[in-house]
């Protein structure tokens, strides 16, 4: 026989030496009308509410066996008027109507203004894995399905970022949504520049701006270029960024209108139009922000229940001071692996959310099947910190994975060594001799002359200020087994594999965890778009059922744990 919902409270309480008031039934759960079945009786049962839970998409009524206070639900039938009836002369078949709510669509999660805004389905969107490990054919799926994809520009060539505008554009068109990365390179700031013109000269709508400690002239003049004022007044905005931020003070620069002085800048240099700067001067550079969390690759390891909401409070305190009337969205990501977690989220105030490491399990993926394999037997702690390729000399650190790799421990002796030496010279010899061994797998001055080669071809200036400072060039070597170890792991080089940089975070672990005996748990069936569809649908669910439980309903603990199944 199920316990009714006073008594399960009643001895909840008790337990903790403490008594509910007698009035808490009525004082709570007030009823509003008579509710009367039609097709199906009322769920009052632990397996029904369990049945009920997962039927998101139909209205519901909450109602109450008043013989018993138990607090069920009930679907179809219709609801009235009490019409002077008590509960102890309900007409047969009726029940006391507590409360109604609407169907509930995993589309409606998140700020209906962000799916509106950027023509999508759904508040979703994969994110901008480096290298290219977000591919075109990823961002293209999840664009078809209904859901927003970032290409993984950062650490690629030009000609090879052009290659793949080529590509979504060809294959997109102007109807799909999309957008690629612009990542912030205080190493090689040329290249940034030359991307955020890559992307204006093509008409990339969206980028998603990563890894930026302070504003640059590039992603400020990508923000603003095309602002023009409509007849109403409005200012249309044809460029979209997508702010990565995990630090307050960060996500203010974004959030207030760039400095006058920037914007002087760039009108002086032509690269920005004397109305476009009086526009900007009056919008944030950015309007969407993707509230990072403990992530793989760039993460601060921040939780996301507290950082959320300190960025929250921080957007209205600057909404307010700049007089906005514009929307400003922020979105969530880092540890959003199971549905659970994409549902907490949504319930903290995101507008939308970001994956990364699932996606990076996909087919679709870049990344080799060999270490997509990896990353499906990574359990929640196989991650570590280890230091980042492009942000080396500053000792900035990205979050990879340990399992079945070396990368993370060789990682961090190069930082040692170079922390520790002013120039290669000075290396001792044990240490130049392992380094010979086991991580360059050849002399360091073969390694250097193969190193100067590819920095002749990329940005010859480094190697005037290698020359210049000893202590750059071993920078520079340093940083090219940093870079190669995730193209190792892309291209799936096997006599490299224990030098692998996967970049993965705990979301990796809660998601095999979570799929571990369904169609998805083998890496070959999961998809991009199937992850999408299963982690929104399970967000849906689970919401659901603390929207019951909220009103009394007696949810058992397993219609929280929503099973992946193959959706359409």
């Amino acid at each position: 026989m199920s316990v009714s919902c006073t008594e399960s409270l009643e001895e909840s309480a008790s337990l903790q030496g403490r008594h509910l008031p007698t009035n808490f039934m009525s004082a709570t759960l007030r009823q509003i009308g008579l509710w009367s079945a039609s097709v199906e009786p009322p769920f009052f049962a632990a397996e029904q509410l369990v049945e009920a839970v997962q039927r998101v998409r139909e209205p519901v009524s909450l109602i109450q066996d008043p013989t018993e206070a138990r607090v069920g639900v009930g679907f179809g039938g219709v609801s009235g008027s009490i019409d002077g009836f008590g509960r102890e002369t309900l007409p047969p078949n009726n029940w006391p109507l507590l409360a109604t709510l609407p169907a509930l669509y995993p589309e409606w999660l998140g700020d209906r203004s962000f799916c509106e805004r950027h023509g999508v389905r759904f508040p979703y969107v994969s994110g901008a894995m480096a290298n290219g490990i977000a591919t075109t054919e990823m961002v293209m799926e999840m664009a078809r399905a209904g859901f927003m994809g970032f290409f993984g520009a950062a650490g690629l060539g030009l000609s090879q970022v052009e290659q793949a505008l080529d590509t979504l554009q060809r294959e997109l068109g102007d109807g799909l949504t999309w957008g690629s990365n612009l990542i912030h390179s205080p190493n090689e700031p040329d290249l940034e520049a030359a991307v955020a013109n890559l992307y204006i000269r093509r008409g990339v709508k969206r980028v998603s701006a990563s890894a930026y400690m302070n504003l640059t002239p590039a992603v400020v003049r990508y923000a603003y270029t095309g602002l023009r004022q409509l007849r109403n007044g409005q200012i249309d905005r044809r460029n979209h960024v997508f702010a990565k931020i995990s630090r307050p003070e960060v996500a203010r620069r974004f959030l207030e209108p760039a400095p006058t002085s920037m914007l002087d800048a760039l009108v002086r240099d032509g690269l920005l139009t004397p109305e476009e700067a009086r526009l900007g001067a009056r919008l944030p550079v950015a309007e969407d922000f993707i509230v990072e969390s403990d992530s793989g690759g760039h993460t601060d390891n921040q939780a996301l229940t507290a950082l959320f909401p300190i960025i929250s409070s921080l957007r209205d305190e600057v909404v307010a001071e700049q007089a906005y009337t514009r929307p400003i969205r922020l979105g969530a990501a880092g540890g959003l692996g199971t549905p659970s977690a994409v549902a907490a989220a949504f319930s903290l105030g995101a507008a939308f959310v970001v994956t990364g490491s699932v996606n990076q399990g996909c087919v679709e993926s870049g990344l080799h099947t060999t270490g997509r394999q990896m990353l499906a037997s990574a359990g929640l702690a196989d991650v570590v910190m280890a230091p980042a390729a492009d942000m080396f000399e500053l000792g900035v650190e990205v979050q990879v994975l340990q399992r079945g790799t070396m990368f993370a421990n060789r990682a961090k002796r190069l930082w040692r060594i170079y922390d520790a030496c002013d120039s290669l010279d000075a290396i001792g010899p044990d240490d130049r001799a392992r380094l010979e061994r086991e991580i360059f797998r050849q002399d360091l001055n073969e390694a250097w002359r193969q190193t100067a080669a590819w920095w002749s071809q990329r940005d010859p200036n480094e190697l005037n200020r290698a020359n210049a400072n000893p202590k750059h060039k071993m920078a520079l070597l340093f940083r090219s087994y940093l870079g190669q170890s995730s193209r190792w792991a892309i291209a799936g080089e096997q006599p490299r594999r224990m030098d692998y940089q996967i970049w993965c975070g705990p979301a990796m672990g809660a998601f095999n965890s979570w799929v571990s005996g369904s169609f998805l748990e083998a890496p070959e069936e999961r998809r991009v778009v199937q992850v999408a569809r299963n982690l929104l649908e399970g967000a849906a669910v689970i919401t659901r059922a603390q929207q019951f439980r909220s009103y009394g309903v007696p949810i058992p603990a397993v219609a929280f744990d929503f099973r992946p199944r193959p959706l359409a």
